[in-house]
């Protein structure tokens, strides 16, 4: 019999972020504590957010209203990362980037915690920006499956091809 595995992997849909900085630009443009402010949210390349407004009062609410619409469509906060507000001129900007994939770090991190819980016949293998959890039983796969989301790593994680 062959051994059972799974992937260990941190992917955000692209689409749903999309969605949810589309609904931010047009709560921002709307509600009317915003008026006169200049917020706006945009893309800043592949995988960056730029926010901007006059006031840094303003700028964190905009961001505050993107969280929350990120949270509604089902992203975890654990994929966005958000820098510091700076001034530019008389404007307030901060960028912010959605993360994908598992960093080498992490991986190793969540592959210790694999190992220090003991299960017999269960390994896991850094595969680029995934992992890979292969073992001779289903029930300890389950189990591992358990251990992580027990776990804070600091980065969502999904549970693909499990077979």
């Amino acid at each position: 019999m062959a051994d059972s595995s799974f992937d260990v992997v941190s992917k955000v849909d692209r689409q749903e972020v999309d969605n949810a900085l589309n609904q931010a630009a047009k709560e921002l443009s709307q509600r009317f504590d915003f008026r006169g402010t200049n917020a706006k949210i945009d893309w800043a390349g592949e995988e960056a957010v730029t926010l901007q407004a006059d006031t840094e009062e303003r700028l964190l609410a905009a961001l505050e209203v993107f969280k929350d619409k990120l949270v509604k469509r089902g992203i975890s906060l654990k994929a966005f990362e958000a820098g510091e507000p700076q001034q530019s001129g008389k404007s307030y900007k901060v960028s912010g980037t959605i993360v994908q994939g598992i960093e080498s770090e992490k991986a190793k991190k969540i592959a210790k915690a694999i190992r220090d819980e003991g299960f017999k016949g269960v390994q896991a293998q850094i595969q680029g920006d995934q992992l890979r959890v292969t073992g001779k039983k289903r029930d300890d796969l389950q189990a591992v499956i358990a251990l992580l989301k027990g776990e804070d790593f600091g980065i969502p994680l999904q549970f693909t091809n499990y077979r």
